[in-house]
């Protein structure tokens, strides 16, 4: 057909085809948009690994860039671990797994339900994880969840009473990753393990909110200041943060010394995935508000051809996750449209401020299980406070009726008599 047309263009002119100068006008049009979109989808990934028997924990992985990567993941047979803060028998975790496994042709797909909004959640499952002898098999972290607030909201807070942005972000991956530290320093030195972290150029705004107190002030320690807060300033020191502390991690990892003398084999990837249409995308650009929704889905075809899908997004991930060279070396890097990049901001890189961030870090978690633990201790006591008091209540309700009806039975032998 497409020869009979262009035949008939060549012997009779383009009128001799219906529309024709309207397509040929068109033309150029077209092919301006098929470009953009195809440079703004950015670079897919090449690499392929074997993943089957490798176990890949994944936060994140429900929805978004981290639901294609877990999609990725599982189809070339890794065994997935989601963290979810579903309860695992929440109808649409249960039917999201069904549909997951049936997809990629994979059972080894898994939920443990962990709140990376709750500290306290957080270790109740990685204390579970590493309290293995021996230490279960993990492969790899892919750490996707994130959270940002729209533009013009007020800060929300974790239960811990972290600002949600730096709670979620940052706090909840340096908490997770501090206590299956052990786990990942003890897989078999023939295992190739790898930390990949998620990030966004929004970090190259942000300032690591770390103070140290003058030598003359004895007996202060290094604190985490408070920060004037906007979402996009939040969200920008819980990047820089992650990826300051992934650095710190890797310098973590590195430092230990193996009982067998084998080189350390876990290798810390931070990974910019680029602009994509994912839930946390759209509610920035529609401010969290129906009205913001409205414009969005008006304007929709220009987001579709300057962002990417989320299956563009997860491109890189996968690279990190199966490009041969990231499985030796000393890990660290930075990776962008599927290759390696320099890091723009150089206090990522300052082992001063790595070290300085770790310490108020911890420092900060310890006090904030504290505080949790005697309140969850409040809370227990005065339910079981408010349980012994029932039970007196109902014990005293129970003696009352009793003698109620006691006495029933007194006043109505009282009567026979009186009555014979």
């Amino acid at each position: 057909m497409p020869v009979h047309i262009a035949g008939k263009v060549w012997q009779d002119g383009i009128s001799s085809v219906p529309y024709g100068w309207t397509l040929l006008k068109l033309t150029p049009v077209v092919a301006v948009i098929y470009l953009l979109k195809l440079y703004f989808n950015g670079a897919v990934n090449t690499s392929e690994r074997n993943m089957h028997s490798k176990v890949v924990m994944v936060t994140g992985g429900t929805s978004g860039i981290g639901a294609e990567v877990t999609k990725g993941l599982a189809s070339r047979g890794a065994q997935i671990v989601l963290l979810t803060q579903h309860a695992l028998t929440d109808a649409f975790l249960v039917d999201y797994i069904e549909d997951l496994r049936a997809q990629t042709g994979n059972e080894l797909i898994t939920a443990e339900q962990v709140d990376l909004a709750s500290l306290h959640s957080i270790r109740k499952f990685a204390t579970k994880w590493v309290d293995n002898a021996p230490p279960r098999r993990l492969d790899m972290v892919v750490l996707c969840a994130n959270t940002r607030t729209p533009s013009g909201a007020s800060a929300s807070f974790t239960e811990d009473g972290l600002e949600a942005t730096w709670g979620l972000n940052y706090m909840a991956n340096f908490h997770l990753l501090s206590i299956l530290s052990p786990a990942l320093r003890a897989q078999p030195p023939d295992r190739d393990v790898r930390i990949i972290f998620g990030t966004c150029s929004s970090y190259l705004g942000g300032m690591l909110p770390v103070s140290t107190a003058a030598p003359s002030q004895k007996g202060k320690k290094e604190t985490i200041e408070a920060v004037p807060f906007t979402p996009s300033t939040a969200y920008a020191t819980s990047k820089l943060a992650l990826m300051t502390f992934a650095l710190a991690f890797q310098k973590h990892l590195s430092s230990y010394a193996r009982p067998d003398k084998n080189p350390v084999n876990s290798r810390v990837i931070i990974v910019d995935p680029g602009w994509t249409r994912t839930p946390g995308m759209r509610r920035l650009l529609t401010l969290g508000s129906l009205w913001g929704l409205l414009v969005y889905v008006v304007t929709w075809p220009l987001w579709w051809l300057f962002l990417k899908s989320s299956d563009q997004g997860a491109q890189t991930f996968l690279y990190a996750a199966m490009e041969a060279q990231y499985g030796r070396g000393e890990g660290g890097w930075f990776l962008k449209e599927c290759r390696q990049m320099g890091i723009l901001k150089d206090e990522v890189k300052d082992e001063a401020l790595q070290k300085k961030l770790w310490e108020v870090s911890e420092e900060a978690i310890k006090i904030l299980e504290q505080e949790g633990a005697k309140k969850r201790a409040a809370e227990k006591k005065s339910g079981d406070k408010g349980a012994a008091e029932g039970k007196e209540t109902k014990a005293e309700t129970k003696t009352k009726a009793k003698a109620k009806t006691t006495a029933t039975k007194e006043n109505g032998a009282a009567k026979q008599r009186k009555g014979n």
